[in-house]
């Protein structure tokens, strides 16, 4: 829905014949909050966010929230909050924007044991803010991730439920080495996804969680 002027959208399934005429207007917002309260041995918080979503009506446009390199910053492994120097996308970061989502969580920052060596936990269930029936118009059962892992598209039946162990020891006062941890438990919903596409197509759907290991050795000069 990025184009520019109207255009037509085929409808998959049963009525796969049917021709939905489409506007390419879009537009949306976002709101966002992180509350933090630090204490000697760390900062804990909690986090939420809130972005618009498809209402499911093509022919009023989309109501996600257009951006240029869209970033969320709350997570280490959907987003942007980790080591991101850099790293090509889809290598070890998802890179994820706010766009037709919510989440909520809680976090421990810079929790610290030992001298040089702290840590800090994430613990995000995220959601879709996009209406199921969007999914009707889509060309197959990935279509949630034709945007690339930049963009994965959730629907309001949609979940994911992200840990992060983000762990920086400084060996030195110019050296450091970094450790990303992340899990993300996939609850994308099965039965708005297993659908029939085509009229031969059989169905046939599976997922799987996801998992990363990162570490960056960092000197400063």
């Amino acid at each position: 829905m990025e184009s520019i002027g109207s255009y037509t959208v085929a409808k998959y399934g049963e009525r796969s014949n049917r021709h939905v005429r489409a506007s390419s207007q879009r537009q949306g917002w976002l709101a966002k909050a992180l509350v933090e309260y630090r204490f000697d041995w760390g900062a804990p918080g909690v986090l939420a966010w809130y972005a618009s979503g498809d209402d499911g009506d093509l022919k009023n446009g989309s109501e996600r929230m257009p951006s240029i390199r869209g970033k969320g910053s709350f997570t280490s492994f959907t987003g942007y909050g980790g080591l991101d120097w850099g790293v090509k996308p889809g290598m070890c970061e998802w890179r994820s924007d706010y766009s037709g989502t919510w989440g909520v969580g809680l976090q421990l920052r810079d929790v610290s044991f030992l001298e040089g060596l702290s840590h800090t936990f994430r613990a995000v269930l995220q959601g879709g803010t996009n209406s199921v029936s969007m999914v009707s118009y889509m060309e197959g059962r990935t279509a949630w991730n034709e945007g690339g892992v930049e963009n994965p598209y959730l629907t309001t039946n949609d979940y994911l439920l992200e840990f992060n162990l983000d762990s920086t020891y400084r060996m030195y006062e110019n050296f450091a080495v970094h450790l990303d941890l992340g899990y993300v438990v996939n609850l994308v919903s099965k039965s708005t996804w297993n659908r029939r596409w085509m009229e031969d197509d059989p169905l046939s759907y599976s997922k799987k969680d996801a998992w990363k290991v990162q570490a960056a050795f960092e000197y400063t000069f």
